[in-house]
């Protein structure tokens, strides 16, 4: 029976790997193979199992919709402003750029 109807292979056999890990077969139907792999697919599974694979992939969407997002997150330590609104990796490669410039202009200095 037809538990889901999904927009590309890729996502498809996500599905199918997911309820396979509980031993539950499936079968793609639609633009799985070919050259061009774009269109629906669907999942269809035995009778006996759609109960099952139909909770299974309810309780994925639930869990999904509670984890956060990648752009929800706090900023890593690394992009968090520091000084002048400048991250510690950016006051980093301004002090070294200072460094190298006084350092150039010393050489400069002392030649002439």
């Amino acid at each position: 029976m037809h538990v889901r109807t999904v927009p590309t292979a890729f996502h498809a056999r996500v599905i199918a790997a997911r309820l396979g890990a509980e031993g539950i077969v499936t079968d793609l139907r639609g633009n799985v193979g070919g050259p061009y792999p774009f269109g629906d697919v669907s999942v269809w599974v035995p009778e006996d199992d759609v109960d099952e694979a139909s909770e299974l992939l309810l309780a994925d969407e639930v869990e999904a919709a509670f984890c956060p997002h990648p752009d929800d997150e706090e900023p890593s330590p690394s992009t968090r402003a520091v000084v002048f609104g400048l991250s510690r990796r950016r006051l980093l490669a301004a002090v070294g750029l200072v460094f190298i410039v006084c350092a150039t202009l010393a050489a400069h200095v002392a030649i002439v």
